[in-house]
C-alpha cells in the first residue's frame, strides 16, 4: 500500500509521501477552487459532468470546488433546476468518484460551501442571520445550531464551510452588517469559539463535522464610510485588541481555515498582508491550517488595489504572503505553473501551500471516505428537529425595543380583529437574509402566517382549524402590503388604510430586504395576492455590496406608518431588516416595537409566539442603534476621548448596546467582589443576585463590563468581559458570578503587548451597558 493511502500513518507522513509523487501541475491544481455548480449539468436529477471539468481533473487535478450545491440567482440554480437533498449528495458522489478514479493519484476534492445561517443549498434549513443569532446571547444554543448545520452540510458531501463571519461592525451602513454578530469583540469571540466547536465537532473525519473558515481576516467591518471592501484606517493596537481578538479565540479553539478580507489596512491589502498572515497568524498564534482567498481577491491586487502589475505578479505576491488556495481559481490556475517555470516562484513556497491543502483533506478523512450516504442526506437535511431549533433561535434573538403601557403581549382571546400590514408581512424572501437558497413558499412562515396560525390554534385547539373545523383566522386577521420596501409608489395606501380601519390592533411589518432577485413575481398592492409576472422586481436594500448612506426606512414605508397611525389604533411595529433602523418618529409614536432582524424560515412563528406571549422576549442588542445617522460611529466601546455631542445632538444612542425589554421585570442586587484587591496573576469573583419581580417566567442576560479608571493608553469607558443568560420563574432569585483575572483586565500596551496595569478598575454589572451598578477593584503591584 502507498504510504499516503495508509490511514495508520500520521498526517505528516502521508502528506510528505504524496507531495513527493506530485508533478508541478498537480501541485498547482490542489490550490485552485473552481465554481462547483459549473462542473455538471442537471437534467431532472440526472447528473452529467461537464467535459471541461473532466479534462481539468485528468490534466492535473482540482483541489477544491466552491459552492457545488449553492443555489441562488448568482449561480442560476433554482427550485426547478436545482438538486434535492438526496440528489445533491448523489451529485457530490459523482464528482468525487471522477476525481478519485480518473486522476493519476486519486486525490479527493475538497467541497466548500456557504453556511453562515444554514447550508446554502436547496432543502437546507434556513436559520436566522448572525445579527439575530448574536442577539440571543445564548452561546450554547448557537453551538447546537452549528452542529446541525455541520450535519446537513456534511451529509451532502460538503467538508468545509465559509463561516463564521467574525467581523466587528463599526459602521452599520455597511450592507454585510447582517452577516456579523455585532459590535463587541468579546461577544463575537465567545460565539466564534462556539462556532468552531459546533461545526468541527470532536473529530473532523466524522459524518457530522466540517472545517470552519474564519472570515474576513481582518478589519472588514471597519471600512471607510461603511462601504464594502473600502480602505481601513486602523493602528496595530486596535487591530490586536478589537478586530483580531475573535479570530485569535477561534484559532485557539482549533479552527482549520481562514479567509483574508478584501480590504486594505493602512495601504496593505489583507490578501498579501505578510505581517498578518505570517507574523501574527502563523508565528504568534501557531495556526497551521489553510488560508483561502475570498472570490476574486487576487484579481483585485492588479485591478482595484493596484499593488501588482498583472495576474502573474498578483499570484506570486499572494502565495508568497501565505495564501494556500484561491477561491475561483482563476489566477492560480493560469499563473502558478508559469511562475515556477520562469523562476519567479520557488518550489518550496508552492510545496508549503500544497502541504496545508493535503493535510486538511487527510484530517477530514476524505481519502478513506470521499463519498456520502444519499439516504442519510434525505433524512438529516431540513429535519423537524432542525426546524424547531430555527424557531427557538429566532424567538430568543428578537428584541423588544418598546412596549408602551404593556400593550404586548396580545391575547388570542381578546385581541379582536388584527390588521397585519406592510411590505414584510407576507414576503418570505424578505425575512431570510442574504446568502439564502431558493425556498418554496410552504417552507417559510411569514409573520402573517404565524399570526393566522396562532389564532386558528387558539380558536380550535388544532392548527389551522376554526371552531367549526374550518379556518376562520382569515376573518380575524386582515392583510394588506401597503407599499414596497423601495420606490415611491403609494398605490397600496388606500387599501392598507381601509384594512387597518376595520381592525382593533394594527401590526405593521416593515424594514428592509436582502433578498436577491429570485424573479418569482410581484405583490398586488390592492389585494395582497402574489401574482407571477414576466417583470421580476427587487427590493434589496441590504446585503453584500448594498451599502447605504442613511439608516432610515427606504421608500414610503414611514409615510405609510404615519397614515395608519392617524386612525388611532393600537400600533405595533415589527422591524425585519439586516442593519439598525433609525426612525425617531416611529420610536415616539408606536405603542410597541419589535426588532426581528432577518429571523429565518421559522421567523413568522417565532414573532407570533412573542406577540401573543407564548414566548417572553429575551433578545438583547449587540449593536447600538443611533438616533440619527450623523451620530455614527456610535459603537458603545469607543474611546472616552471621542467627545460628548454635536451641535444638533448628543452621542447617546436611541437604544444602547445590550438593551432589550421583557414582559417581566428583573431586580439586581449590588455586585459583590470576593476580594477588593488582587495582583495581576490572581483572580477574584464578582457576583450579583438577580430576581424576577414580575408575574411571568423570563430570561435575562446579565452583562459584566470592566472599566480601567486610569491607564497609560486611552481606553473605552466600559468593555464587555462576561455575560450569562439565565431563566427565572416569577419570584425566583439566582446568583450569577463571573471570574475576573488578567484576561478581563488587560489591554494592549504601548509596546503592543498585553498588560495589566496596577490601579483602580470598576466592575459593572447590569441589564445593558448604560444601566449598571459597579464595585471597585484595586489591582496591586505583584
Amino acid at each position: 500500500m502507498m504510504i499516503y493511502k495508509d490511514k495508520s500513518k500520521s498526517v505528516e507522513e502521508r502528506v510528505e509521501h504524496l507531495l513527493g509523487l506530485m508533478t508541478t501541475e498537480e501541485k498547482a491544481g490542489q490550490l485552485i477552487q473552481p465554481f462547483g455548480w459549473q462542473t455538471y449539468t442537471n437534467d431532472q436529477g440526472n447528473i452529467t459532468l461537464n467535459e471541461s471539468f473532466k479534462q481539468q481533473v485528468e490534466n492535473g487535478g482540482v483541489g477544491s470546488l466552491y459552492g457545488a450545491l449553492r443555489a441562488d440567482p448568482w449561480t442560476g440554480v433554482t427550485l426547478e433546476n436545482g438538486l434535492s437533498a438526496r440528489e445533491g449528495a448523489e451529485a457530490v458522489n459523482i464528482i468525487q468518484r471522477h476525481a478519485v478514479e480518473h486522476s493519476r493519484l486519486g486525490i479527493p476534492i475538497l467541497i466548500g460551501e456557504e453556511c453562515s445561517h444554514g447550508h446554502m443549498a436547496i432543502d437546507g434549513t434556513v436559520y436566522p442571520v448572525p445579527l439575530l443569532l448574536g442577539s440571543t446571547w445564548n452561546v450554547d444554543l448557537y453551538r447546537e445550531m452549528c452542529r446541525a448545520v455541520a450535519r446537513e452540510t456534511r451529509a451532502q458531501g460538503g467538508a468545509v464551510t465559509y463561516s463564521p463571519v467574525l467581523d466587528v461592525v463599526r459602521d452599520p451602513r455597511w450592507g454585510r452588517t447582517e452577516e456579523c454578530f455585532g459590535e463587541d469583540p468579546y461577544l463575537i469571540g465567545e460565539l466564534a469559539v462556539a462556532s468552531v466547536q459546533g461545526l468541527q465537532g470532536e473529530r473532523l473525519d466524522q459524518e457530522d463535522a466540517v472545517a470552519a473558515t474564519l472570515k474576513h481576516f481582518v478589519g472588514y467591518g471597519s471600512s471607510e464610510g461603511g462601504r464594502n471592501a473600502g480602505p481601513v484606517h486602523m493602528g496595530w493596537r486596535e487591530l490586536l485588541e478589537v478586530d483580531l481578538y475573535p479570530f485569535r479565540k477561534a484559532v485557539e479553539a482549533g479552527a482549520q481555515s481562514i479567509m483574508p478580507a478584501y480590504n486594505e489596512i493602512d495601504g496593505i491589502p489583507c490578501t498579501v498582508h505578510t505581517e498578518l498572515l505570517d507574523d501574527v497568524l502563523r508565528k504568534d498564534w501557531g495556526f497551521d491550517g489553510l488560508v483561502i482567498t475570498d472570490c476574486g481577491a487576487i484579481n483585485m491586487l492588479a485591478s482595484g488595489h493596484d499593488v501588482a502589475a498583472d495576474g502573474l505578479e498578483a499570484s506570486v505576491q499572494a502565495i508568497q504572503a501565505g495564501i494556500d488556495m484561491e477561491m475561483s481559481g482563476e489566477m492560480f490556475g493560469q499563473y502558478l505553473v508559469q511562475a515556477i517555470s520562469e523562476g519567479k516562484l520557488e518550489m518550496h513556497v508552492l510545496d508549503q501551500a500544497v502541504r496545508r491543502v493535503l493535510a486538511l483533506k487527510f484530517k477530514l478523512g476524505l481519502f478513506e471516505q470521499p463519498y456520502v450516504d444519499a439516504d442519510r442526506a434525505a433524512e438529516v437535511i431540513g429535519s423537524a428537529e432542525h426546524v424547531q431549533l430555527a424557531r427557538q433561535l429566532a424567538a430568543e434573538g428578537v428584541v423588544l425595543l418598546k412596549n408602551e403601557a404593556a400593550v404586548l403581549p396580545l391575547s388570542t382571546a381578546t385581541a379582536g380583529r388584527i390588521a397585519v400590514i406592510g411590505p414584510n408581512a407576507d414576503q418570505a424572501y424578505n425575512q431570510l437574509g442574504d446568502y439564502t437558497s431558493p425556498q418554496p413558499k410552504s417552507k417559510v412562515a411569514t409573520v402573517l402566517d404565524g399570526i393566522r396560525s396562532k389564532l386558528a390554534v387558539s380558536q380550535s385547539g388544532h392548527a389551522g382549524e376554526g371552531i367549526d373545523g374550518h379556518s376562520n383566522s382569515e376573518d380575524q386577521v386582515l392583510y394588506a402590503p401597503g407599499c414596497r420596501i423601495k420606490g415611491d409608489s403609494r398605490e397600496g395606501f388606500e387599501h392598507a388604510i381601509e384594512t387597518a380601519r376595520q381592525a382593533d390592533t394594527v401590526i405593521m411589518v416593515v424594514g428592509g430586504s436582502s433578498a436577491r432577485d429570485f424573479g418569482e413575481g410581484t405583490i398586488d398592492l390592492k389585494t395582497g395576492a402574489s401574482n407571477v409576472s414576466d417583470n421580476s422586481w427587487n427590493d434589496m436594500e441590504c446585503g453584500e455590496g448594498i451599502d447605504r448612506m442613511t439608516l432610515g426606512l427606504a421608500g414610503v414605508q414611514l409615510e405609510l406608518i404615519q397614515e395608519i397611525h392617524k386612525l388611532g389604533k393600537t400600533l405595533v411595529i415589527v422591524y425585519i431588516n439586516g442593519r439598525p433602523i433609525t426612525e425617531p418618529w416611529v420610536d415616539e409614536h408606536a405603542d410597541a416595537i419589535l426588532e426581528a432582524w432577518y429571523p429565518g424560515q421559522e421567523g413568522g412563528h417565532a414573532i407570533a409566539d412573542i406577540l401573543f406571549g407564548e414566548v417572553n422576549p429575551s433578545g438583547k442588542l449587540t449593536i447600538s442603534i443611533p438616533k440619527h445617522v450623523g451620530q455614527l460611529p456610535i459603537y458603545y466601546n469607543g474611546k472616552r476621548s471621542r467627545g460628548k455631542r454635536y451641535l444638533e445632538e448628543d452621542l447617546e444612542p436611541r437604544y444602547p448596546f445590550g438593551y432589550g425589554l421583557s414582559y417581566t421585570t428583573f431586580n439586581y442586587s449590588e455586585p459583590k467582589l470576593s476580594a477588593e484587591s488582587m495582583t495581576a496573576d490572581e483572580k477574584v469573583t464578582v457576583s450579583v443576585e438577580v430576581t424576577n419581580t414580575g408575574s411571568c417566567r423570563g430570561a435575562e442576560v446579565i452583562q459584566m463590563y470592566v472599566s480601567d479608571v486610569v491607564s497609560r493608553v486611552a481606553r473605552p469607558a466600559k468593555e464587555l468581559k462576561g455575560f450569562a443568560k439565565v431563566g427565572l420563574e416569577p419570584g425566583e432569585t439566582k446568583t450569577v458570578a463571573f471570574d475576573i483575572g488578567a484576561e478581563q483586565l488587560q489591554y494592549i500596551g504601548r509596546d503592543l503587548k498585553p498588560v495589566v496595569e496596577p490601579g483602580q478598575f470598576d466592575i459593572h454589572i447590569g441589564r445593558h451597558v448604560n444601566d449598571t451598578q459597579f464595585a471597585e477593584l484595586t489591582v496591586e503591584e505583584a
